[in-house]
């Protein structure tokens, strides 16, 4: 390799950006800057959506043991924690309980 291509390595990319610019045009330039700088912007939207998306698609899977509270995806029957079953909570129909077992009693009392 030349000496002067060695050295000057920046200068030499510098000069061709500045040969290309009334070669391809003032407008070509701006755009081409344009669209790499949306790029570096949309990557990271796009990806923080893939997330939401793969996050939303393991939410139903997830289920709590009813006994000890343990959170597990849903791929055994049994509460890996405490061996207790584990009830789908899709299934589960919050209307078939009676209201006196879902009602807290408060007695107040008068404090002196």
């Amino acid at each position: 390799m030349n000496y002067f291509l060695k050295v000057n390595k920046t200068m030499l990319a510098y000069s061709l950006i500045l040969l290309m610019i009334p070669f391809f045009g003032f407008n070509f330039f701006i755009s081409f800057l344009g669209n790499i700088l949306l790029l570096l912007f949309l990557i990271p939207l796009l990806l923080l959506i893939l997330l939401f998306v793969g996050f939303n698609s393991y939410k139903p899977k997830i289920n709590t043991c009813n006994n000890c509270g343990a959170i597990s995806l849903g791929l055994s029957k049994n509460c890996m924690n405490c061996g207790a079953d584990i009830e789908d909570n899709s299934n589960k129909n919050i209307f078939d309980k009676k209201p006196s077992e879902s009602t807290i009693e408060i007695k107040a009392e008068e404090i002196k």
